[in-house]
């Protein structure tokens, strides 16, 4: 009977001869009568017999209850067995992404960056130091100056540092009698650059005494009106410094990766397998690395093996993180070697062509699931590396039991990258971006500058191809679109990775990789027209803004 405007006697969805069931027991009729589930559990989407290799692409996560506001999202995670993060993002070492300026900037916004190693040990090691040098709390080992540098030196030390307020002390070391500290403003306008420092210094000091807690100076270099505070024992000796830019560091960067007990940024590098990297792992050691992470397209080898039982023999309290790898039995000989985390990815990234070269490698997805769930037995935090094109990539590499993803590609075009920019033939501007595994960064000769006595570059070493005659590439040059500063790039992301662990119903990454493993987060697999309909359709012309 054919339904009046506004009327109708009966419900044509409630098929003939059943009953209309009480809407307020539409949660009990889930419960308890309707057994099917929707969508697909973990162990059922990534079931290679059936599925195949997923990539990110392949599949969306259903949504979950929404009973709280995405700022409550918590992403604190695990970089490795000792060290977690605020934030679950890294940079990858590649020489077109990661420098000091990279990794001072994802340590202060939560993450992790990567220095890479396509350079002379002395160059990395400088970075690091800069890197651990940015933001301290109480300053141990502060630059002295003695009575007798002059206005010209300072200067050349403020170039290299990057910072200009300097204690001098009357023997030019730590423990030594504080005399005046000289500061950019002091030097800046001086006639007379030859003139001793002490011609130029600041002697009207607020100092405060050995004992002082971090809170406490904190407090009265608040009050006062200098920019750095000297801590003094009782005859007047320098013991130590703090700085009034930490200070603001911490306000305007409270997630900032930091160790507890210095208060220094977080860092890592990069380094090889071969013998001579064990001396560069010696002076990035002794420039304050804190977590080494093995360089290798494919880290199940003998000599990645032989260097992880040294690094752990050797630097027990440096973390080291091993791979890549792709396969549990990949991952099996580095976990039983000791490795603190793993890199799960091979010819995924956006610069890799490993798969298509060498016909080796693994599906990102599959890969990051499977090797995830075998070393989570262990404790072994796992980085998803590569193929992380977006914000959905992120989230999705995290459900299939990542700690962290690495990206590359993706940061490649903000400005602390250390590539150089121009405009495209198109009139955009783009910076240079090149795989690790590309001719030209296996050509490379930063690696074998002057000071470097070793001529094989991380390009070659990575991908075991010192000493080919002819070079096999596994990556590719080319540019990425400008992104701009990563302080703005990375809150995106990570305000876009909380919104979608709301959708999904999970209030912390530990809470979503629960709901995975228990099945009650679950996944649909996407077809081609249907990945199609997820992205921008039926539009003649439209303007993607990510964020504002």
């Amino acid at each position: 009977m054919p339904m009046t405007n506004g009327h109708s006697s009966s419900n044509p969805l409630i098929p003939p001869g059943v009953k209309p069931m009480d809407p307020r027991n539409a949660l009990e009729y889930l419960e308890n009568v309707y057994k099917h589930e929707d969508g697909l559990d973990v162990q059922t989407l990534i079931d290679s017999n059936t599925n195949g290799g997923l990539t990110y692409n392949d599949f969306l996560v259903l949504p979950g209850y929404i009973g709280f506001p995405a700022s409550a999202v918590a992403l604190d995670t695990p970089v490795t067995k000792r060290i977690s993060l605020k934030t679950p993002l890294l940079s990858s070492p590649m020489d077109t992404v990661t420098e000091h300026s990279m990794a001072i900037h994802m340590a202060l916004l939560g993450g992790l960056g990567v220095i890479h190693h396509n350079c002379s040990a002395e160059d990395q090691a400088e970075m690091v130091r800069k890197v651990k040098r940015y933001e301290n709390g109480f300053i141990l080992d502060p630059v002295v100056l003695s009575p007798t540098t002059t206005v010209s030196e300072a200067k050349q030390l403020k170039e290299k540092w990057g910072f200009g307020g300097f204690p001098v002390t009357e023997n030019g070391t730590l423990r030594s009698k504080l005399i005046g500290m000289i500061t950019t403003r002091d030097i800046q306008f001086h006639p007379n650059p030859s003139d001793p420092v002490t011609r130029a210094m600041s002697t009207d000091l607020v100092t405060a005494p050995s004992g002082t807690t971090l809170a406490e100076a904190n407090a009265v270099l608040s009050k006062s009106k200098k920019g750095k505070l000297p801590i003094v024992d009782s005859a007047h000796n320098l013991m130590s410094l703090l700085s009034r830019s930490d200070l603001m560091k911490n306000l305007h960067y409270p997630l900032a990766s930091k160790l507890p007990h210095s208060k220094q940024l977080i860092c890592a590098a990069a380094i090889g397998t071969r013998p001579e990297d064990r001396e560069r792992l010696k002076t990035l050691v002794e420039a304050g690395l804190d977590v080494v992470v093995l360089d290798s397209s494919q880290g199940n080898s003998v000599f990645q093996i032989e260097m992880i039982e040294f690094v752990k023999e050797t630097y027990p309290r440096l973390d080291v993180i091993g791979g890549n790898v792709v396969t549990v039995a990949q991952a099996a000989n580095l976990i039983a070697a000791g490795v603190d985390g793993l890199r799960i990815g091979m010819g995924s990234g956006s610069a890799c062509i490993t798969q298509e070269v060498m016909a080796v490698g693994r599906p990102q997805a599959t890969a990051v699931y499977n090797v995830s769930k075998f070393a989570a037995r262990f404790g072994v935090p796992c980085i998803a590396d590569g193929g992380i094109q977006n914000v959905g990539h992120i989230v999705k590499g995290l459900a299939l039991g990542a700690s962290t993803v690495m990206m590359g590609g993706l940061l490649a075009g903000t400005t602390e990258s250390p590539g150089n920019y121009f405009v495209s033939r198109e009139g955009q501007l783009v910076k240079a971006y090149r795989g690790m595994g590309s001719i030209d960064a296996m050509e490379d000769k930063k690696a074998g500058a002057a000071g470097n006595k070793h001529k094989n570059d991380a390009g070659k070493a990575r991908y075991f191809s010192e000493g080919d005659r002819l070079l096999v590439a596994q990556g590719v040059s080319g540019s990425v679109l400008d992104r701009g500063s990563v302080t703005k790039f990375v809150p995106y992301l990570l305000a876009g990775l909380q919104h979608s662990l709301q959708d999904i119903g999970a209030r912390s990454l530990a809470a979503l990789r629960d709901g995975v493993r228990d099945g009650t987060v679950r996944f649909e697999l996407r077809t081609v027209s249907a990945q199609a309909e997820g992205n921008v359709h039926g539009l003649h012309t439209f303007d993607k803004k990510l964020y504002s």
